[in-house]
């Protein structure tokens, strides 16, 4: 330990004076040392929930020097140390609350002042509860949180569209998250992994209403209590809910081209047992159109101008549609203030159709004549994919806690069981002309995978504070995880074949079982009021098993992982500013996304296919980071660097023999990003919001086995803005855009996005009537992306139709009381590289 603070102590210290700069610092006058100290807990007065990293300032009996000062934890508590014996005033603060002085005395000895609560700017008990208004975006120590129910524009739309809008994270146009610019990142909801997220995540995302979503939490640098997920860091949605006493609930409808939908909330609570349920229906619309061009050269030529091959050119018009539901229920039992149950379960239906129209012309060289082309074949489809999503989750819980003697130390143990049922199937007709069902029908050809995904966890975790300003966290995990996928393919050549012939070639079952036993412990301590370290580190043993159908379908794998991670975090001198430097390793297994070996041939020229062989991500990451706020500003920037040794890349390869492209993935290359991030918010005046964020990064991704590098300079940006008209009208605006980004074989251009929206509250405040509109200045966007590998060179674009208008209602009823709100543990499964928006895979 102390090699470590001879190490940190004197970087920390020297970086201090120059960061804390940034913003001025008020007159901060020097203290008596003394014995005394102060500790106690900030509590939010209507919930009873902890007011994480509150700031804590002692003032002299009169005037307004500050004589010692300290940021809470997240569990609201906070010590203040050596100080002087006499009479002072306690100053508590934080975004969102009235600030509270109170009277104090400081002993020689440890004054406990028990629980301090704060109360919401805007409080309101009665018919319905109006909480108090939190900023669009807060900066937290640890994370930074999105308040998505204080943004009027969100009304209406989807879990993407507001990922959109979250700081450090991007959604391009195919539906993909990055967190600063990784997409190895574990998205969560209410802080556990959901069935629904395990598939086509792209498609899930949408399946969430915005309506349904109380704020979303990107947290950069885990500690080991948290799965050892990607090098992104751990995305969690948090779902509007109420465990107040009373009984309260909403309806809400949105009608608009992209989106439709109705959604409702029921909650209640009576003493020891409590009640949450949502039900929600939902409609979307996602047309697009899509060409690419393909230039293949001869294989084993290189370098400088190598000979054409051929030319390929492809062009398609979709209209995707999707609808399902989304319910959910749990029930609550407190039979004591030690003793806390929870039992949950929610499930998802969703169903997508796009119905696609696909010309193809491909043309040859003519060997007698070099630079001319010849027919060789031409085309067109009509090809209809669809996909079905059912999932369900259930979970348990038990959480025991020791009353105000040991307010820190808990108990819990959870399980969780899921499982996920995937349907992707497609039919195709196959016509020898240039426009679809002008030419005679000479191919036709069906196919179906059913992919199922269960997963059992159980899991226990124990905190043990050993005093003030040290505690200790460890736990134990096993997950078991079932995969299964059963594909099948047959043809028709209607000259040949009086009916479809099964392609055994193309048809097979994969089962694939992992099991993963995990331990972790976290020590946590305090150095001089200033300095809150946290070493940790997670143990992970998997064990997978795998099996095709046929000779030599076997295959095995199993390894060991010690996972460290370290935080240091300093109080600077002026209230409410940190530095912060951190260190984790992570691993990430792969998804069925990307271990799924279906072969999805709907477009000929170009297939997908997962790989079964696939080994686990490893990770070094690191991040420096520097955080203020105030009552009107906030800043927080942070350099981070991420390494991992044995990336999995989608590469692409041409196949000469059947004159096609094929996409799989591999362990292919070392990945090292370099990043700097900013985030920053300004209140100028009462009622008017301003936030943005800003990222840029540095990519490199080597590749030994294709003797390959790719590197790009990346940058991405948002900016939100809301404005109170009086106590019944509200504006919000929003926009951003992304420069693009790169993979090992493929670069992709970025893109814009903006929105208004407007809001008005209705019926005593028991209603708000929000209308949307995005995107509005043009009908869609193109994005582009280029391939090129040795053998050939593919440049696309997929365009987007994004213009989007829509009208939300939501009513709000019912009546609560004032009462308590616990914590509750929730399963944790952050492990798995999660997979992108190709369906079905």
């Amino acid at each position: 330990m102390k090699q470590w603070l001879h190490l940190l102590l004197p970087a920390l210290l020297a970086a201090s004076p120059t960061l804390a700069q940034t913003t001025p610092a008020a007159p901060t006058q020097t203290a008596t040392k003394g014995t005394g100290r102060l500790s106690g807990r900030v509590l939010d007065a209507a919930t009873q929930k902890p007011v994480e990293y509150a700031t804590v300032v002692l003032l002299p009996a009169t005037g307004t020097a500050a004589l010692a000062s300290t940021t809470g934890d997240e569990q609201g508590r906070f010590e203040l140390k050596n100080l002087p014996a006499g009479s002072f005033r306690l100053q508590l603060s934080f975004v969102g609350y009235t600030t509270r002085i109170e009277n104090v005395t400081v002993t020689g000895q440890l004054t406990d002042l028990g629980a301090l609560t704060l109360a919401t700017s805007t409080q309101k008990l009665g018919e319905v509860t109006v909480t108090g208004e939190r900023p669009v975006i807060e900066s937290k120590p640890d994370r930074l949180v999105y308040n998505a129910d204080q943004d009027a524009t969100n009304a209406g739309g989807t879990a993407s569209d507001i990922l959109r809008k979250t700081p450090m994270v991007n959604v391009d146009g195919d539906g993909n998250v990055q967190l600063r610019g990784t997409s190895n990142v574990r998205i969560l909801i209410n802080n556990k992994p959901s069935a629904m997220l395990s598939g086509n995540l792209a498609e899930a995302l949408k399946q969430i209403p915005a309506d349904q979503i109380k704020a979303i939490e990107v947290v950069t640098s885990p500690s080991a209590k948290y799965d050892a997920e990607g090098s992104g860091g751990v995305i969690n949605i948090v779902l509007k809910k109420n465990s107040l006493e009373g009984t309260n609930g909403s309806v809400g409808a949105t009608a608009g081209n992209r989106n439709q939908s109705l959604n409702g909330s029921l909650n209640a609570k009576r003493g020891k047992f409590g009640v949450n349920t949502k039900l929600t229906g939902f409609r979307n619309l996602y047309p697009y159109r899509s060409s690419t061009t393909r230039t293949d050269f001869v294989p084993g030529t290189a370098g400088g101008e190598r000979q054409v091959l051929g030319q390929l050119e492809q062009r398609s018009v979709s209209e995707n549609t999707g609808k399902g539901g989304y319910g959910q229920v749990e029930f609550t039992y407190d039979p004591s203030p030690l003793h806390s149950f929870t039992l949950s379960g929610n499930g998802n239906q969703y169903q997508s159709s796009s119905p696609q129209e696909l010309f193809n012309e491909y043309r040859q060289t003519t060997p007698s004549a070099p630079g001319q082309f010849s027919l060789d074949t031409l085309y067109s489809r009509d090809i209809v994919q669809q996909f079905q999503f059912r999932n369900y989750d259930l979970n348990a819980s038990y959480t025991r806690t020791f009353g105000e003697a040991q307010p820190r130390r808990e108990w819990s143990v959870l399980a969780q069981h899921t499982q996920n049922r995937n349907t992707q199937e497609y039919s195709l007709d196959q016509y020898h002309a240039a426009d679809v069902q002008k030419g005679p029908l000479e191919y036709q050809e069906r196919s179906n995978n059913l992919a199922r995904n269960t997963e059992t966890t159980l899991q226990t975790d124990y905190t043990h504070p050993f005093s003030p300003t040290s505690t200790l966290e460890a736990g134990a995990k096993t997950i078991r995880r079932t995969v299964s996928s059963d594909y099948s393919l047959d043809t028709l050549l209607t000259n040949v074949h009086p009916d479809f012939v099964r392609s055994v070639r193309r048809s097979n079952a994969f089962d694939y079982n992992q099991n993963v036993l995990a331990a972790y412990a976290t020590y946590g301590f305090t150095l001089d009021s200033v300095y809150n370290f946290s070493l940790g580190a997670r143990l992970e043993r998997t064990d997978i098993q795998g099996e095709f159908q046929g000779e030599n379908g076997r295959f095995s794998n199993d390894y060991l992982n010690v996972l460290p991670n370290l935080s240091v975090t300093r109080t600077l001198g002026k209230p409410g500013q940190t530095l912060r430097l951190s260190y984790s390793r992570r691993i990430q297994r792969p998804q069925i996304y990307y271990l799924n070996p279906y072969v999805n041939q709907s477009t000929p020229s170009s297939i997908s296919y997962g790989n079964p062989n696939l080994s686990p991500e490893i990770t070094d990451s690191y991040e420096l980071s520097y955080g203020t706020f105030g009552e009107k500003t906030s800043l927080n920037v942070s350099t981070y660097t991420r390494r991992t040794g044995n990336s999995i890349e989608e590469f692409n390869r041409y196949n000469e023999a059947l004159a096609r492209t094929e996409t799989t993935f591999g362990n292919l290359a070392t990945n090292t990003t370099f990043g700097l991030g900013l985030y920053g918010s300004w209140k100028p005046v009462k009622g008017w919001d301003i936030s943005s964020n800003i990222n840029t990064d540095y990519t490199r991704i080597y590749s030994a086995a294709l003797s390959r590098t790719s590197s790009r300079l990346n940058g991405s940006m948002n900016l939100n803005t809301s404005l109170k008209l009086g106590k019944v009208y509200s504006l919000q605006g929003f926009g951003g855009g992304w420069t693009g980004g790169v993979q090992l074989q493929s670069r992709y251009a970025g893109g814009i996005w903006y929105g208004l929206g407007v809001k008005r509250t209705l019926l005593k405040e028991k209603a708000d009537l929000t209308f949307n509109a995005s995107n509005f200045l043009q009908n869609g966007r193109a994005f582009r992306n280029t391939t090129e590998t040795d053998q050939f060179r593919s440049t696309g674009t997929w365009f987007q139709y994004n213009r989007g208008v829509r009208l939300s209602f939501n009513y709000r009823f019912g009546k609560l009381d004032s009462g308590s709100q616990r914590q509750r543990r929730t399963i944790q499964n952050d492990d798995s590289k999660q997979g992108g928006s190709k369906g079905g895979q």
